[in-house]
C-alpha cells in the first residue's frame, strides 16, 4: 500500500527512519515547519532551518526512496516572541514561491494569545496572496475552546475552508468540523493524542472523506509509522483497501494539490536513490562508499 504522510518533522528523525518508513510504503512526507523544543533568538536560525527543510532534508529523503515536501510558517508557539515574530513575517514569502512548499503551516493557536491571534490572521492572508493551502495546528490544551477560535478566525476572513486542514483532532472536534467543509486531521501518537483504535472508531462513525491521519513524529516521544499501523488496524477492522487508500493516500494529496506544486503522477514511483550524489559536497553515506 502506498503511503503518504502529510505530518512529520523529519529534521529531527534519523535515517533509520527513513528507511523503515520506506519499507512500510510510505512513498511521500510533507515536513511542516514548526518549533525546535525552545524558542530561537534570531531571525537567522529561521532563515537556516526553512533552507534546510527545501534543501538538504528534500535530498536526505530522496536518499531513501521518499518524495519529501513542506510547508512554511512563522509556528504558533513563537509567534508570541518580539525577537522574531516580524522579522520571520518578512522573509516568509520567498520561501512561500518554493516549488517544495505545498502549503503554508504550522499555524494556528497553541496558547490561545491575542499576539497568536494575530499572525495565524497575517499567514492566512499570504496563503490567499499566495494561493496556497493552510495546515493549522490546534492547541493541546483546552483543545475545543481552540479549535472554535481558530475556525471563527478562519470564518472573519472568508478564507476557503476547503484549503484548511484542522490537525491535531480528535472525537470532540470532529463533530464541530464535520460540516464545515474543512480537512479534519488526527495525529496518532503512541501515548497521547489519538491513538489508532480510536482512529478506527471515528472512521467507522464518520467515514473516510476529507479525513486525513498523521504521525505527527518529532523530537518527542513519537512513532512515524503510526501511519501504517492506523492502516493495519483499519485493514483488521474490515475497511475495504480502497477506503484505506482513501484515507492515507487519496486524501493527503488531494489536499496539498490544491496549491498546484504537487503533481500525483509523479509519486507513482519512490523517489530516486543516487547514493553517489551529494549536497553542498554531502552525502548521507558519512564517508562509506556509495551502493549505486
Amino acid at each position: 500500500m502506498r503511503i503518504f504522510e502529510p505530518h512529520a518533522h523529519m529534521i529531527s528523525r534519523v535515517t533509520d527512519d527513513y528507511e523503515r518508513m520506506a519499507l512500510a510504503g510510505i512513498r511521500a512526507v510533507l515536513e511542516p515547519a514548526f518549533w525546535l523544543g525552545q524558542n530561537r533568538t534570531s531571525v537567522g536560525s529561521f532563515a537556516d532551518y526553512f533552507d534546510m527543510l527545501i534543501g538538504w532534508e528534500r535530498f536526505r529523503a530522496q536518499q531513501f526512496g521518499v518524495h519529501h515536501f513542506c510547508t512554511m510558517a512563522l509556528n504558533p508557539r513563537e509567534a508570541n516572541d518580539d525577537r522574531v515574530n516580524d522579522a520571520v513575517m518578512e522573509i516568509l514569502p520567498r520561501y512561500l514561491e518554493k516549488d517544495s512548499v505545498l502549503g503554508v503551516g504550522e499555524i494556528g493557536l497553541d496558547d490561545q494569545t491575542r499576539k497568536e491571534e494575530k499572525y495565524f490572521a497575517g499567514q492566512l492572508e499570504l496563503a490567499l496572496r499566495h494561493d496556497l493551502p493552510v495546515l493549522v495546528h490546534t492547541p493541546h490544551r483546552d483543545k475545543k475552546k481552540g479549535f472554535a477560535r481558530c475556525i471563527a478566525i478562519l470564518q472573519d476572513m472568508a478564507f476557503p475552508m476547503q484549503r484548511v486542514l484542522l490537525d491535531h483532532g480528535n472525537e470532540e472536534t470532529i463533530k464541530i468540523t464535520k460540516d464545515l467543509g474543512c480537512w479534519s486531521g488526527f495525529s496518532i501518537y503512541p501515548h497521547t493524542k489519538m491513538d489508532e483504535n480510536r482512529m478506527v472508531a471515528i472512521c467507522k462513525e464518520y467515514g473516510v472523506e476529507r479525513m486525513i491521519v498523521n504521525s505527527a513524529a518529532d523530537w518527542g516521544v513519537s512513532d512515524p509509522l503510526m501511519v501504517p499501523k492506523t492502516a493495519l488496524k483499519l485493514e483488521q477492522a474490515g475497511f475495504s483497501p480502497e477506503r484505506i487508500a482513501t484515507l492515507v493516500w487519496d486524501n493527503p494529496i488531494a489536499f496539498f494539490a490544491q496549491g498546484g506544486r504537487l503533481v500525483a503522477a509523479e509519486l507513482e514511483r519512490p523517489a530516486g536513490i543516487d547514493r553517489r550524489q551529494t549536497f553542498a559536497g554531502n552525502s548521507v553515506l558519512r564517508g562509506q562508499d556509495p551502493e549505486r
